[in-house]
């Protein structure tokens, strides 16, 4: 049985390979000149999980791997769509004549493709277990999965979501768009750890299209020029997150090659603290539309940003139980170390108490003893009696400041503030400078 995404792709054919270039408006505005004198994703692998990328067009060629097609039907290599060709040449054409002058380019040129093909029609069915992919993907060493397209069977725990949080233990980047019918954000951008991408048009105002609420960052997604392969002239002008999404992997693809000891929460947290709302003045962080702005591959790549926890600033999703992988085998490790510490500081304390008890008795009978010898030395009750005077309690009661039991420690599962997103942790204080792009 095929799954419904909706592809998130409205598009028009575009008459020549000169009127492209013109047309990449999001290159202009990222300055991808000046980018590219930094990185331009070289050594990088991003996976296109989609329609298959049609590695025969001449802005895409040497840049496509092998893949593999998930489909059944064999060639990873093949599009009817159009639309994973589309994004593999947002991300890594290299276009084509004199000095790569016409055609699509990408904003990681350097960077390469890895074909996960999940869709063979032209329509927007996909494979039931486009999961499958995924894990393909994080096998064969991208480091970065764009996911242009939404499925709301993939929530989480389902086996599609588990597959990604098998790509996030791996140290991968998931990156995926928000949706295109201006509701919610859907699945499996919404999923924790994914970074979801709304789009903004040239005046990089947010798409009035665009889902909102859990935004991780905003890009170029309105009246954007790529490749596609079922047009007579090969290219198309498209709206939709999907083309914001293969922009915001693009940089995510910059910034590994720059970068390349930074874990991918750390990338992300680089992602998003370079961030900016430029034109969107008076908004504060995270916005429903924007998230924490819109991605500036130039100054992520060149703003100092510490480190941060491996973890990055997006909420984690929970330990998987899952055994199908060696990752969710590693996951059920932490979770027994961690039980035995529970089991370990649960024992302690119940031999603190006990201890704590037996000390208060211990007290208590040299108190008795004491106050005993005391009454009868000013004469109190004669032999036989040992017990305190009538009105004072037995055991006595311990000074005001003792504490007979531990005090309760403070909550270690770190709980996501009151109305603080649990997907989107607000990671830092205050919006960055405007550093240009």
């Amino acid at each position: 049985m095929a799954l419904t995404g909706a592809l998130l792709l409205t598009s028009a054919p575009i008459a020549s390979a000169d009127q492209v270039r013109d047309a990449q408006w999001p290159l202009t505005v990222y300055g991808a000149e000046k980018v590219w004198k930094i990185s331009q994703g070289a050594g990088v692998t991003v996976a296109v999980v989609d329609s298959g990328v049609d590695a025969s067009l001449p802005d895409l060629t040497g840049q496509v791997l092998p893949g593999k097609d998930f489909t059944g039907q064999g060639n990873p290599h093949q599009d009817e769509n159009g639309h994973g060709t589309g994004m593999a040449s947002l991300i890594a054409g290299h276009g084509h004549g004199a000095n790569g002058s016409a055609g699509v380019k990408g904003l990681a040129p350097k960077a390469k493709i890895l074909p996960v093909r999940v869709s063979a029609t032209k329509g927007d069915k996909y494979t039931k277990d486009w999961g499958a992919g995924v894990r393909y993907a994080v096998d064969q060493g991208a480091s970065v999965i764009n996911l242009s397209f939404n499925d709301s069977s993939a929530y989480p725990n389902s086996k599609a979501a588990k597959a990604i949080e098998y790509a996030q233990a791996h140290d991968v980047v998931v990156v995926s768009g928000t949706g295109n019918d201006a509701g919610s954000v859907n699945y499996p951008a919404a999923l924790p750890g994914v970074v979801a991408v709304s789009a903004v048009d040239k005046g990089l105002n947010p798409w009035s299209k665009s889902n909102t609420g859990n935004v991780t960052v905003a890009a170029p997604g309105v009246e954007v020029a790529q490749a596609d392969s079922t047009t007579k002239s090969g290219y198309a002008v498209a709206d939709g997150t999907s083309g914001s999404t293969a922009y915001v992997s693009a940089i995510v693809a910059l910034l590994r090659s720059k970068y390349p000891d930074l874990t991918a929460g750390q990338i992300i947290n680089r992602l998003v603290k370079s961030a900016s709302f430029l034109n969107n003045k008076g908004r504060t962080a995270p916005d429903k539309q924007l998230g924490y702005g819109i991605a500036r591959p130039g100054t992520a790549l060149r703003m100092d940003i510490p480190k941060g926890p491996k973890e990055g600033p997006l909420a984690q999703a929970s330990p998987s139980t899952s055994t199908e992988s060696g990752a969710a085998s590693a996951g059920n490790d932490s979770t027994s170390q961690a039980k035995d510490k529970k089991d370990d500081s649960s024992a302690g304390g119940i031999l603190l108490i006990a201890g704590i008890a037996a000390a208060v008795i211990v007290i208590a009978i040299v108190f008795a003893v004491i106050r005993s010898r005391r009454n009868r030395g000013n004469g109190g009750p004669g032999n036989g009696g040992g017990m305190p005077p009538h009105g004072t309690g037995y055991p006595p009661q311990p000074p005001a400041s003792y504490q007979p039991y531990p005090n309760t420690p403070p909550n270690q599962g770190y709980p996501t503030p009151p109305g603080q997103s649990p997907q989107h942790p607000n990671p830092y204080a205050q919006q960055p400078p405007h550093q240009g792009q």
